[in-house]
């Protein structure tokens, strides 16, 4: 989207879709903020063609989001371009894809001899603008394998398009990564379960894509994958029983489950009446994301692992009870007290992985 910009010019847009730049200014304070006219055209009673300017404040990071967000596709060409970078950048070709969910970044932390790489720095790389996100790509050693984790993923609900959201995961398979492993923090449908516990999926119900709604619309490029690919064996069984011992092993095996989650677009939590209709549906657990990185990853034949911690368990039945009711903080605060389990968790059937290959 050509007119905005991250150098520190600004860019003026109006009805019409023309952008010219001009010189940023600053608040009161001090910070400097990069700003944007609008210019809009309004009917009125005795002046037709009159005109409104609306001045709007923008951050260089959110004139950045805004030009990615505007891109609405990544062709092949660019998806290489963004792994030359990393790989290049890395001197490292990753084995592993990890995707570290709300709160979880803490995977990323224990990854040895690493390169980390802020999302704004890669070049056509997204923005995550969500609390408990870092933004960041860290590639390096865990337990003898070369991984790279996400610490901080795009979500529908922040403006992102679906492919886009996703986008992170192909550029994961041109660095030369053959196993995804995406974690998340949800709500727990299923009665049984509890805050703390992890669930590891076996399954999905696609409710954004029972809406149309898929990281594969448009145009199929046979260099990722066919155009109608098949998910009945998303979820790599043999890594669930690898985990399900190693869970054992740790002495947490009655905190773990194996589930079906659902992603819903969010950012609101759920009804009451959505939450029936989905636990319905056979669904034991809620989030927001995972599936549509999922599809992508079979699409491009990557071998899937993902799990949820389950930070609240969702309310089915009405009541005026505050506390009854889904927040951030709480999930923010359950996945600080168990990421500790995760990251071994995740390490042990990493290094399973690199001992078996």
């Amino acid at each position: 989207m050509t007119g905005y910009n991250s150098n520190g010019d600004v860019a003026t847009s109006n009805a019409n879709g023309h952008q010219n730049g001009h010189n940023g200014s600053s608040n009161n304070n001090g910070n400097r903020q990069l700003t944007a006219d609008y210019t809009a055209q309004e009917n009125h009673t005795n002046n037709i063609n009159s005109q409104e300017k609306i001045q709007c404040y923008l951050s260089t990071e959110e004139l950045r989001a805004l030009r990615v967000m505007n891109e609405d596709t990544y062709p092949y060409e660019v998806i290489q371009e963004i792994a030359d970078f990393i790989v290049k950048g890395s001197n490292m070709r990753p084995k592993i894809g990890i995707i570290c969910g709300s709160g979880l970044g803490s995977l990323a932390d224990i990854i040895q001899d690493a390169k980390v790489f802020e999302y704004e720095k890669i070049p056509n790389f997204p923005v995550s603008t969500v609390e408990g996100h870092a933004g960041k790509l860290v590639v390096g050693n865990l337990e003898g394998a070369v991984v790279m984790a996400m610490q901080g993923r795009f979500h529908f609900y922040e403006g992102y398009p679906l492919a886009k959201c996703s986008m992170p995961v192909r550029v994961m398979k041109l660095c030369g990564v053959e196993y995804l492993f995406a974690t998340n923090a949800a709500g727990g449908i299923n009665p049984k379960y509890s805050v703390g516990d992890i669930m590891l999926m076996h399954d999905h119900v696609n409710m954004l894509g029972f809406a149309g709604n898929s990281p594969l619309q448009g145009p199929n490029d046979p260099r990722f994958g066919p155009r109608f690919p098949a998910l009945v064996n998303s979820y790599n069984k043999e890594l669930i029983n690898k985990a399900l011992e190693i869970g054992k092993q740790m002495g947490i095996e009655a905190n773990m489950h194996v589930g079906v989650y659902s992603c819903l677009g969010g950012p609101t939590y759920e009804t009451i009446a959505e939450l029936k209709a989905l636990r319905m549906m056979g669904v034991d657990a809620v989030g927001m994301s995972t599936v549509h990185e999922v599809i992508t990853a079979r699409h491009c034949d990557m071998k899937v692992f993902a799990f949820s911690l389950i930070t609240n368990k969702c309310a089915t039945e009405y009541s005026d009870k505050k506390d009854d009711e889904a927040n951030h903080d709480e999930v923010m605060a359950v996945a600080k007290n168990r990421q500790k389990a995760c990251c071994e968790l995740v390490a042990r059937l990493i290094r399973q992985i690199q001992a078996s290959s």
